[in-house]
């Protein structure tokens, strides 16, 4: 199962729009980006960049920040998957 990347319409048009983009068009990332209305997290949504990663709320100050800490997150899940299930 691919890993899943959620974002809110509402802080992609402010924010993340750039971090959604990337994502979609990294050649070495296979993970389902989606956008949602809403995801119940409107405090934040309206102060600083976020996304889901399957499940996990994941914030930065800026998009550039927000890129890498997704990256980082996907990473450390593919790791604790590979300890958990090796080849």
């Amino acid at each position: 199962m691919k890993p899943l990347v959620e974002f809110c319409a509402s802080n992609v048009s402010s924010y993340t729009q750039s971090v959604v983009d990337a994502l979609e068009n990294d050649p070495e990332l296979d993970v389902d980006v989606l956008e949602y209305g809403c995801l119940g997290y409107c405090g934040e949504c309206y102060m600083e960049p976020f996304a889901l990663v399957n499940g996990t709320l994941v914030q930065a100050p800026t998009a550039d920040e927000l890129l890498v800490k997704i990256k980082n997150k996907l990473r450390e899940e593919e790791e604790l998957l590979d300890a958990d299930f090796p080849l």
